[in-house]
């Protein structure tokens, strides 16, 4: 049997306005576009518990319309997709299948969709992956498939967690690598599009087979730069630190994303500069408190952001730049909410900032609020769930309102003297402490 594995990837924006502005402004999609550069993990781990005697083929499609003959002479293909691509999936699924080929699908949109994914595949996948799939491969050889396979009653034990396949990467195509070390999130943010709606469990892989993962990528790739693909890796401090002191040996250079509170941990900041964390992103959301309500965790992070701007210098003068992450046209936002956010980044000279708007992804808490008032636009518009369209009324503004004010802080944002201005500001600031480390260490010698 030959088996391909199929990514979906690709910076998607249905607004023609704001991709052709992106495509002038260095900064607009660039951390959009590090995400679609990166190789489907979730593929890759399926890969590690595929039997020796299926042939595999992994292959990346950035532009499905754009293909004028299906990839690869495959009897089978698994396809992964996120929300924004998955009617891009369903098309190339119809051909696959319009030519003989059987058709899996899974990932957080089948999940959620199962019905609607399975008018376009043989089976689906429902939940983690790694629970069914061993299953759904012997029964494709048995000639035994069935249409769904539901995992979300079960918990797949990350001890037991396979090797990811890297080998199956054209390593000379990717300037990072993921590497997943927990799955899901303490907190359960009205908003977040996040694992959860794969799982609502929060988990963290053995620290061990971390790193042996970690190793088998180095096979390949000398010194590689890693993305921890976490919803918030630092959640658990005490498992922080021991993921930490592993990866000092490693000489590594890594990107994850946390939340505000790792900044209360200078020991461990310090630790994470040594272990090579070149970079953290971080959720704000709001500068200012418009998320009550949005959270299910007693609103936390509303209550941190009155130390938001104290927050960031103590991580970046450790070190490590910030990745500050904001959600534009939030319930509780009006049209001051842009000159806000573009005021708390001048004022914090926050070295990396990604803005997006408020997305309701289908199984999301915020989709079945906004589904269940009848402020979603179009229920089904899933190639607006790109974090950059409006397909929501939101609560204080109109839609044009939100995507004129979107369109005008990206210009602003990602004014490329004022990207510099910030980056400048983060490596004199660095010079100065330095300098000032050096002289209290001579002044402590004599």
């Amino acid at each position: 049997m030959k088996l391909g594995l199929l990514a979906m990837s690709g910076v998607r924006c249905r607004n023609e306005e704001l991709l052709a502005m992106g495509l002038t402004l260095p900064g607009f999609v660039e951390r959009s576009k590090v995400i679609a550069s990166l190789p489907s993990l979730g593929l890759l781990t399926l890969a590690g518990m595929t039997p020796a005697d299926v042939e595999i083929g992994y292959v990346e499609i950035p532009d499905p319309g754009s293909l004028t003959e299906l990839p690869g002479d495959f009897d089978v293909v698994a396809i992964s997709s996120f929300t924004a691509q998955i009617k891009e999936a369903y098309k190339l699924a119809d051909r696959y299948r319009a030519a003989g080929v059987t058709v899996l699908m899974g990932g957080l949109h089948v999940t959620a969709r199962p019905n609607e994914a399975l008018q376009h595949a043989d089976s689906v996948l429902i939940g983690e992956g790694e629970s069914l799939w061993p299953q759904m491969i012997a029964d494709l050889q048995a000639n035994c498939l069935k249409p769904r396979y539901d995992a979300r009653l079960m918990n797949f034990d990350f001890a037991r967690s396979p090797m990811p396949r890297f080998e199956l990467l054209d390593i000379s195509k990717y300037n990072r690598i993921t590497v997943q070390t927990q799955r899901g999130c303490p907190f359960n943010c009205d908003f977040c599009g996040a694992s959860i709606r794969l799982n609502p469990r929060f988990k963290t892989k053995p620290v061990d087979r971390v790193i042996a993962e970690i190793h088998r990528i180095k096979e390949a790739w000398t010194h590689p730069f890693l993305e921890f693909a976490d919803d918030n890796t630092f959640a658990d401090k005490a498992r922080g630190r021991e993921l930490v002191r592993a990866l000092i040996p490693e000489g590594l250079r890594w990107f994850t994303e946390t939340d505000i509170s790792i900044a209360r941990d200078p020991e461990l900041l310090a630790m994470m500069k040594d272990a090579g964390c070149a970079q953290i992103l971080i959720g704000l959301e709001s500068p200012s408190s418009g998320l009550d309500g949005l959270e299910h965790k007693a609103n936390w992070k509303m209550k941190q952001s009155d130390h938001y701007a104290r927050a960031i210098e103590t991580i970046q003068d450790a070190g490590i730049t910030v990745n500050g992450c904001f959600v534009l046209g939030l319930d509780g936002q009006d049209t001051t909410s842009f000159d806000a956010v573009f005021d708390f980044v001048r004022a914090t000279g926050l070295y990396e900032v990604q803005i997006t708007v408020m997305t309701a992804f289908p199984n999301a808490p915020l989709y079945d609020r906004l589904a269940g008032t009848g402020r979603l636009i179009d229920p089904e518009a899933w190639d607006a769930c790109t974090l950059f369209d409006v397909n929501y009324r939101p609560e204080k503004m109109t839609v044009a309102e939100l995507e004129n004010g979107f369109r005008d802080l990206a210009r602003r944002i990602y004014d490329t003297g004022f990207i510099e201005e910030r980056r400048r500001r983060f490596f004199e600031r660095q010079s100065a402490l330095r300098k000032k480390r050096i002289q209290s260490d001579a002044a402590a010698k004599n």
